[in-house]
């Protein structure tokens, strides 16, 4: 898979755990809450990783 496809897919994902981070403050879940931020920040991270491996490997 492409580098851009992967960054798209990883970004699509981390929006979609902080929508439903928003979605189950509504319905009052706390646990799911919780779960989904670690998700959605951990993903972020995740992307962060991979574009910096990506940098690096790319410009030495």
């Amino acid at each position: 898979m492409k580098h851009n496809q992967l960054m798209f897919l990883l970004a699509v994902l981390v929006v979609l755990c902080f929508l439903s981070t928003a979605i189950f403050i509504s319905y009052r879940n706390l646990w799911l809450v919780g779960l989904s931020l670690l998700a959605g920040f951990s993903l972020m991270g995740l992307g962060l990783k991979l574009k910096r491996n990506y940098q690096n490997r790319k410009y030495h």
